[in-house]
């Protein structure tokens, strides 16, 4: 039995020893953000925050999560807002697929955490463990940028677009 406080919430999970952490918040957890890409920590795309720094899911046993507080993209706005960095990847079309996007917005968070105005090049190195097959990384980048001018500014969540 593992016990994890996801987005805010406290759940008990019980849990074979060898199950790792992207299968408890898929599967048991319903959480579909983190994505099951790679399975061995090269793409990014299952990345969360585990006691406020970011994992790579598919790499961390669930039992080396207990007790931990743990934050998936579903947990990184609120009802009817989206955290600063969703809202800028959508403006600035920092998403094709968006398999990726989850990871790539949990990875640029903890940057953004510890550096509030990153250059380019601290922006890439910050992303660089996370794989886009679909943009070029050019829109990312200017996404994170931006969400970075935002928070700066203390503009806070933006109001979720409506689709079309």
């Amino acid at each position: 039995m593992v016990n994890l406080s996801v987005n805010g919430r406290s759940f008990g999970v019980d849990v074979d020893p060898e199950t790792l952490l992207i299968y408890v918040l898929r599967n048991d957890l319903a959480l579909n953000g983190p994505k099951l890409g790679c399975g061995s920590g090269l793409c990014g795309a299952c990345t969360v925050h585990v006691d406020g720094r970011a994992v790579k899911s598919c790499t961390m046993l669930a039992a080396q999560a207990d007790g931990a507080v743990i934050t998936t993209i579903e947990g990184m706005g609120s009802e009817g807002s989206l955290h600063p960095l969703q809202a800028a990847f959508w403006e600035k079309h920092g998403l094709q697929c968006g398999f990726c996007t989850p990871g790539m917005i949990m990875a640029a968070a903890d940057l953004l955490k510890h550096n509030q105005d990153p250059t380019d090049a601290e922006i890439r190195h910050a992303i660089e463990g996370n794989i886009c097959r679909c943009t070029g990384y050019h829109n990312i980048v200017a996404a994170i940028r931006e969400a970075a001018s935002v928070m700066r500014e203390g503009a806070g969540a933006q109001p979720v677009a409506a689709s079309a």
